[in-house]
């Protein structure tokens, strides 16, 4: 699709009526929602964005700075959910999203990923008749004992328009009877923010300043950057038990770098494994902003991880990935060649480093289609022509 001229006109006649609601609730989310809202911005027609947080993830290193870092203006609405249960947290942002239809009249409701502010917001909307706009469709792990399966399913069910990152979700919404013009290829927003923000980025010796970690020990051969979060990983003691120790036998090879998300900090607290970390080329961290988090991953020279957004990232950076799971929702990055998916395993995991560290994996420099930067103006061109169609029936 043709690059975008970013021109203001006065509104069209047929413009849409109401605003575009936009809703983030977790960390990925404003990755992926910050470059839209400023595409949306310059976007000749494209009806005003009010931008909803719904305070799923409330913790400011996790939050907070990621709106500085994105260069992301600060949420009109903050519905401060803050944590709960799955039913309980859903059951929430449902409650308190749903004034905001009757306050602003929406002319449709964007969410992103798979949190449960997605599948909340997109139900409130879809059963009031507002026009659900999904972005980051399709994906699929086919595990549904992970709870951001059902989000995705589900939201992509009620949706009205369906975004996506890439080719292989169009198979998998046509399976579930999702196809045609309600599906629309533009590419990933996430790696939008990753190219804004590369130039930005933090180095690696500053981030580690005040850590008291040897800087020649961990950053002289070069680094693996470790992310932990999800409850197959972290919410079990014998299996986060073996994952520590699968982490001290690889900062025997390497120094690694382990930003903690909340959850896993205080899993190894819980279950008294945090001294097991003392004495070794592991530097834990709190968790970083964005601009470090881009600094650590663009630097490293492998990842270990659970996320999906760092197995996105790294694939654009081709930075050889190890993710710990057993499948990934994201196929894409392991059929280009820069993500491997391991089980815990000692021996598994310590061939793939090897493969790694001696670059015989990986695809520096080549990004799968469509992950340029400039998925986010594809996406607000589209979006303001598809309101606009719906204007003028």
């Amino acid at each position: 699709m043709a690059a975008l001229t970013m021109l203001r006109t006065s509104p069209a006649a047929d413009a849409p009526k109401g605003v575009i609601l936009c809703v983030v609730g977790a960390r990925p989310n404003y990755m992926k929602m910050a470059p839209l809202l400023r595409a949306l911005a310059a976007t000749a027609r494209a009806p005003p964005t009010v931008l909803v947080h719904t305070g799923q993830h409330y913790d400011p290193a996790l939050k907070d700075r990621l709106f500085d870092d994105l260069g992301m203006r600060m949420p009109d609405e903050n519905l401060d959910v803050r944590s709960g249960s799955h039913a309980v947290q859903t059951a929430e942002v449902m409650k308190r999203f749903e004034p905001l239809l009757d306050r602003y009249q929406p002319c449709c409701v964007v969410v992103v990923g798979d949190v449960n502010s997605t599948l909340a917001c997109s139900l409130v909307a879809a059963k009031r008749g507002v026009p659900v706009v999904h972005v980051e469709a399709g994906l699929r792990s086919y595990d549904r004992a992970m709870p951001e399966e059902i989000n995705r399913v589900l939201t992509d069910q009620i949706s009205d328009l369906l975004y996506t990152t890439d080719r292989d979700a169009h198979a998998n919404l046509a399976r579930e009877g999702l196809k045609g013009e309600q599906v629309v290829f533009v590419g990933n927003l996430m790696i939008d923010s990753l190219h804004d923000a590369l130039p930005r980025a933090i180095a690696p010796e500053v981030t580690l300043q005040g850590s008291g970690a040897d800087l020649d020990a961990v950053l002289g051969s070069g680094y693996a950057l470790v992310t932990l979060h999800r409850p197959s990983n972290v919410d079990e003691p014998e299996v986060l038990a073996e994952l520590v120790e699968l982490l001290r036998s690889t900062s025997e090879r390497l120094g690694l770098i382990w930003p903690m998300h909340p959850r896993a900090r205080a899993q190894l607290e819980r279950f008294g494994l945090m001294h097991r970390l003392v004495r070794s080329r592991i530097v834990c961290l709190p968790p970083q902003g964005y601009l470090e988090m881009v600094g650590l991953m663009r630097d490293a020279r492998v990842a270990i991880t659970d996320s999906g957004g760092v197995q996105e990232e790294t694939t654009s950076l081709g930075i050889p990935c190890i993710t710990l799971r057993e499948n990934t929702e994201r196929p894409i990055t392991v059929t280009h060649g820069t993500n491997r998916l391991l089980k815990r395993d000692a021996v598994a995991l310590h061939a793939a480093l090897d493969d790694a560290l001696r670059g015989a994996w990986g695809q520096a420099g080549v990004s799968p289609e469509g992950w340029d930067g400039r998925s986010a103006q594809r996406l607000a061109s589209h979006l303001t022509d598809w309101l606009a169609r719906r204007a003028r029936r």
